[in-house]
């Protein structure tokens, strides 16, 4: 965790991590300054596992969002998450592990889909990022890319 993360963490109404959040103290840091809603990833212990579901599923403002780590982008969703997305239809799909920023519509299941890519300094990525937008009256505006610099440096460590 960084000042450079806690900077955006700091202007957010609300936190959403889509899951391989490393250490318990992480998110332990985000919800001390906002509320935070979150899922486990793949390289997450059993205090992570036990503390986040590997589902959230939510209303917003009148946008529901359904959240896990491993979920794909359209037309190339994991084994088995179409149909439970066809099921629940959300208007917000965000997933993470692939450490890629992407951010698509998926025109067949009338759903915005987000991956904010990866904010750590561990993986593969190369750009640190994170996603920052609003909803109002269920829409989502404001999008904007939030590039922390390279991975695997950290500007002023916190804690």
């Amino acid at each position: 965790m960084d000042d450079a993360i806690l900077k955006h963490v700091d202007k957010a109404d609300e936190v959403w991590h889509a899951g391989d959040i490393g250490v318990i103290a992480t998110t332990d840091q985000i919800a001390k300054r906002k509320p935070l809603r979150a899922v486990y990833g793949n390289v997450d212990d059993h205090t992570v596992r036990i503390t986040y579901p590997e589902i959230n599923s939510f209303i917003c403002e009148g946008v529901k969002v359904w959240m896990t780590h491993i979920g794909g982008y359209p037309g190339h969703y994991k084994p088995g998450l179409k149909q439970k997305l066809i099921q629940e239809r959300p208007d917000l799909f965000i997933c993470g592990h692939s450490h890629i920023l992407k951010v698509m519509k998926d025109p067949t299941l009338n759903l915005l889909h987000m991956n904010p890519g990866a904010a750590g300094v561990h993986g593969f990525h190369v750009v640190r990022t994170m996603l920052s937008f609003k909803i109002d009256k269920g829409k989502i505006l404001e999008l904007d890319v939030i590039e922390l610099g390279l991975r695997g440096k950290l500007p002023q460590a916190v804690g």
